[in-house]
């Protein structure tokens, strides 16, 4: 549990930055100039990753702390997208302003994948 306490930390930095940069319009635009292919290959590796280690991860923790760990590995990640986003060119942010959403669906879908194919993963032969 020592990765996810890590994790969570790092994670909610991220957020912070993320919401502090959205409402207060810290200058965070212009930093990193990442095309949205790139961060969709990331949204879409991120959430592959997530969701490999979350079902690595929760093997054989019960159903309550299962679900804590969820939200971490979930939502986390999430956060470096819109992060990365707004450090975008600010002309690359106008034109596609849902682009960190976007980006979002597909860590989710991604994610989703082998958190929904964990059951369906059983040893041969039970």
């Amino acid at each position: 549990m020592a990765l996810e306490v890590a994790l969570l930390a790092t994670f909610v930095v991220c957020w912070l930055l993320a919401l502090l940069a959205f409402l207060l319009g810290m200058p965070l635009a212009g930093w990193l100039d990442l095309g949205l292919y790139q961060l969709y290959g990331l949204a879409a590796f991120l959430g592959w990753l997530a969701g490999n280690v979350y079902v690595h991860r929760t093997r054989g923790l019960p159903r309550p702390v299962r679900r804590l760990v969820l939200l971490v590995y979930l939502f986390g990640p999430q956060a470096l997208l819109y992060l990365l986003r707004g450090l975008a060119p600010l002309a690359a942010q106008r034109a596609v302003p849902l682009a960190a959403v976007y980006a979002s669906a597909v860590f989710t879908i991604l994610f989703l994948v082998p958190v929904t194919l964990r059951r369906s993963a059983r040893p041969l032969g039970r």
